[in-house]
């Protein structure tokens, strides 16, 4: 999971499937009315954004979900003095985004981009869904998370991901995401490269 300019204090804390969240109550809330987070989980077609929101919100992984058309609505209530996280799962394909994009990046609170770590391509666009964000008014202190949801070892991080964006989001701390370096990019398409030889021996 790559959580981008992050402090070692503030993360220490490991989330998992029973945790909550709880946090004094701020001046903004005392009208009784609880907030709802809106987080949007983007990125290529196929790289496994629906897989990560299931998970998060019903528990289990899909063992073979169809291919968003458009977008989908899933929450998960989580306590944070009553207030919802809603997520929307967003489709990959350009002629869904084209139609619904002003749509669904209105009003959003959070950010989460997925990539394939088996599919440099679904990596190497991710600048291109960075640049879409800040077109449609995402501004910089929106919190923005990176996450691979096809390795095995992220599998098991998927409330943590979720959670601290939740956490970002209540105390109003901001998440930056700083560019992909050439030397990520370059480690991924080398690695990807070992397991194709790998495969062929």
């Amino acid at each position: 999971m790559a959580i981008e300019n992050k402090p070692e204090e503030e993360f220490d804390t490991v989330f998992n499937l029973n945790d909550s969240l709880e946090f004094s109550s701020h001046s903004e809330h005392d009208c009784g009315k609880a907030r709802i987070f809106k987080i949007i989980v983007i990125g290529d077609s196929n790289v496994g954004k629906t897989c990560l929101t299931y998970r998060f919100c019903g528990g289990t992984f899909l063992k073979n979900p169809e291919a968003t058309i458009g977008v989908d609505f899933r929450e998960r209530t989580v306590v944070l003095d009553g207030e919802t996280i809603k997520i929307w799962d967003t489709a990959g394909q350009e002629r869904f985004r084209k139609s619904m994009v002003e749509h669904y990046y209105r009003s959003v609170h959070a950010v989460i981009f997925v990539y394939d770590v088996t599919n440099l391509p679904s990596f190497e666009s991710l600048p291109e869904w960075v640049e879409e964000c800040s077109k449609h008014a995402v501004g910089p202190l929106v919190p923005r998370i990176i996450t691979s949801a096809k390795d095995p070892a992220e599998k098991e991080h998927v409330d943590a991901i979720f959670l601290t964006l939740a956490y970002r989001l209540k105390s109003h701390k901001p998440l930056r995401l700083k560019q992909l370096s050439e030397s990520s990019v370059r480690e991924l398409r080398n690695q990807r490269e070992q397991e194709t030889t790998f495969c062929q021996c």
